[in-house]
């Protein structure tokens, strides 16, 4: 649970965080800020109407990445998707913006965590720190 919570505390001092899918076989980044921990795991959410959504459903192999000043973190790993509505709920709280585009009833509100994942802090004077979880 240390590992999870340093990402996300890292994730979440960075404010934004660039997600990397494929597509065939054409890289997609996009930028993200959304974050959770819940019942030990690292989730994100998006829409299941987006090409993001699309992609990760035919490859759900992920890698996000994250600068704060002169250190950055590199997260690579599976994304699976979770349709509990609890989950859903407790992203929109976290996220109360997200309440006007999205809501924990409808079929468009996807959120999904990370399995399998490794972490990797970087920066430009230290020697990187890999995490997993």
């Amino acid at each position: 649970m240390e590992n999870i919570e340093k990402v996300s505390r890292f994730l979440e001092e960075a404010g934004t965080y660039y997600l990397a899918t494929v597509e065939g076989d054409q890289p997609r980044v996009r930028p993200f800020g959304t974050v959770l921990v819940y019942d030990g795991r690292l989730y994100i959410q998006t829409g299941k109407v987006k090409p993001v959504s699309k992609q990760l459903a035919a490859n759900p192999k992920a890698e996000i990445c994250a600068c704060k000043g002169p250190e950055w973190v590199r997260v690579s790993g599976e994304l699976v998707n979770d349709d509990r509505r609890e989950v859903k709920a407790a992203m929109l709280d976290k996220m109360p913006a997200l309440k006007a585009m999205y809501s924990a009833d409808d079929d468009n509100t996807q959120v999904l965590y990370f399995k399998n994942a490794e972490a990797t802090f970087s920066s430009f004077t230290a020697a990187p720190e890999t995490v997993r979880f």
